[in-house]
């Protein structure tokens, strides 16, 4: 396992990666957007912690695995000698390049360069390094802390040595690693979001409703959660980010529904809202 790790992004998914990396031990640095940002993330990592060692799922103390964890707000901060730096930044190509390119003039010339994204392409978001075979896809699930798959993304500039370290620190969180070539969605995004639009488009024709839709899938399939809910859980507006680039991409079967675009527009984002195809009583 990496002993230095940095997270770039400390909403729900940079949590989550800090949160992981830091209960098997690893020292973490996480950058934030700014100061109110970076207390945002260390109320949520203390819930969040809290939470894991209330259900049995933390071997030590919440306060010991939150000492492991730094906040900072400037890239430049990140110490030199980390062996891995994960970017979980919002969805948009140009955020991620800018973020991993300053990333790269603040670490070491060893330091494997991660991002969590979910759907862009890795040699696009490589374009701004000067060694982009240090770039893999590490695509982490939500909530990460109980989530058994890291999607491991292969670029065609990747190193061998680089992919080997990801699988090798996936497993080492105890989560099984896949490796994909990169492609539009990976494995994971085109395989869920196809379902997932798909079950909203059933919910737009009045199909059935949104529980009776899940229900299907998790007592029909064995999927263990239903693809409304899961939208709810990644967030409509992420879904339907992703969903635009996968329709610029690879066609008109991943065309996002107006429901979907209705929902975002009103707000209603899922679980962190509240409110998505279900209410929820929790939200952020």
């Amino acid at each position: 396992m990496p002993k230095r790790v940095g997270v770039i992004g400390g909403g729900r998914m940079g949590a989550g990666i800090a949160q992981v990396f830091a209960a098997a031990g690893a020292s973490v640095t996480v950058v934030e957007a700014d100061r109110a940002a970076g207390v945002s993330a260390l109320e949520r990592l203390s819930a969040t912690l809290r939470r894991a060692a209330a259900r049995g799922r933390l071997a030590e103390d919440p306060g010991s695995v939150l000492d492991r964890i730094t906040l900072t707000d400037d890239i430049a901060a990140l110490p030199a000698d980390v062996e891995l730096v994960v970017e979980a930044v919002p969805e948009d190509a140009r955020l991620k390049i800018g973020v991993l390119a300053a990333a790269e003039k603040a670490v070491g010339e060893h330091t494997v360069l991660a991002t969590n994204t979910s759907s862009l392409s890795i040699a696009g978001l490589a374009e701004g390094l000067r060694r982009p075979e240090r770039l893999v896809g590490m695509h982490f699930f939500n909530p990460v802390p109980v989530s058994d798959l890291v999607e491991i993304v292969v670029g065609p500039q990747t190193a061998e040595g680089v992919r080997d370290a990801a699988q090798s620190w996936s497993a080492g969180l105890g989560k099984t690693a896949i490796v994909v070539r990169d492609s539009p969605g990976f494995a994971t995004s085109r395989l869920g979001v196809l379902l997932g639009l798909e079950a909203i488009r059933m919910l737009e024709e009045g199909v059935a409703d949104a529980a009776s839709i899940d229900r299907a899938m998790e007592l029909g399939y064995r999927h263990p959660m239903g693809p409304l809910r899961s939208t709810d859980l990644v967030g409509l507006d992420v879904r339907l980010a992703i969903a635009e680039h996968l329709h610029a991409e690879l066609g008109d079967r991943f065309s996002p529904p107006q429901l979907l675009r209705d929902k975002v527009a009103r707000g209603e984002l899922g679980r962190k809202t509240g409110q998505g195809f279900h209410t929820w009583e929790e939200s952020r």
